[in-house]
């Protein structure tokens, strides 16, 4: 049964006088803490796992691939030049559609810190195929990675974050997708994909942020949805639609896309006692896309 929230209070905000003539940004800070970023490979992912390095965190990216990417080496390399304060970046192969392993992946980390702090669940995969052309397998391979990989990495990290009584913050990457169609792009599974997992962290905000009476729960769930980004993803898509990124350009207020960089403040905000009162909810930046 879910907790009454008023029975327990949680109250994970610094004390009022913590940063007062001590550090700057003291409420966005990571040092120390222990968080997982799937699809942390490359594009978004890797951005935002640096972000969460970078302000001091200790960072697991999970991925499907044997090996790292050129860009997450890239990303260690600069990790291991940083300062002493700033965090530290780690690839662990894992396919997100393989609960089992998932799980074991998650306890081994969590068992290694005896701690979890977050995640940031930011793998997905698309597929243009106009919806009436779509088979079972085709929408089973979209929903097991950007649905049903979501709900068992967040189940499977909260089930570590009670046991270890850590409060802490999940940050799933939906898309303005989730609320919109994308006009000029072909993608149903995709976008309904995406609309699930925003009300996915609905629900389990519900239910895990409160804390329980054994000062387990606690947990913070929300939303990024990002409009258009420069990512691999979305030059394949450029290359398989000709005039798709002069017409996304033009369909915002800002003129443009996104880079994946424009993203790491509001991954930090989120993941971190900045955004202590803020759960369940969405935060959409698309330029301005879905305004108008």
């Amino acid at each position: 049964m879910n907790p009454e929230p008023r029975h327990n209070p949680t109250y994970d905000q610094p004390l009022k006088d913590f940063n007062v003539g001590q550090k700057t940004f003291a409420d966005f800070d990571l040092k120390d803490r222990v968080f997982i970023v799937t699809g942390g490979s490359s594009g978004l992912g890797l951005e935002l796992a640096e972000a969460v390095r970078e302000a001091g965190g200790i960072v697991y990216c999970l991925n499907v691939s044997p090996e790292p990417s050129a860009e997450f080496i890239e990303a260690q390399k600069r990790s291991s030049t940083s300062s002493p304060s700033a965090g530290s970046l780690t690839y662990r192969q894992q396919d997100v559609a393989d609960t089992e392993g998932l799980d074991r992946q998650i306890a081994s980390i969590a068992s290694a810190h005896a701690r979890l702090d977050g995640v940031v669940a930011a793998v997905g995969i698309q597929q243009i195929t106009p919806a009436a052309e779509y088979t079972i397998e085709d929408l089973n391979r979209i929903m097991a990675v950007n649905y049903a990989g979501v709900f068992m990495t967040a189940t499977a990290a909260a089930r570590q974050m009670f046991k270890h009584k850590c409060h802490g913050s999940m940050v799933f990457i939906a898309s303005m997708s989730g609320c919109v169609a994308n006009k000029g792009l072909i993608s149903p599974a995709y976008n309904s994909s995406k609309a699930a997992v925003l009300q996915l962290a609905r629900n389990l905000a519900m239910e895990w942020s409160p804390t329980r009476e054994d000062g387990s729960g606690g947990i913070r769930v929300n939303c990024i949805s990002p409009g258009h980004i420069m990512t691999p993803m979305v030059r394949k898509n450029f290359e398989e639609v000709p005039g798709l990124r002069e017409k996304w350009e033009s369909e915002n207020m800002m003129g443009r896309l996104a880079e994946t960089r424009e993203f790491k403040g509001a991954a930090l905000f989120l993941l971190s006692n900045a955004s202590s009162f803020m759960t369940g909810s969405n935060l959409i930046m698309d330029g301005g896309h879905t305004a108008w």
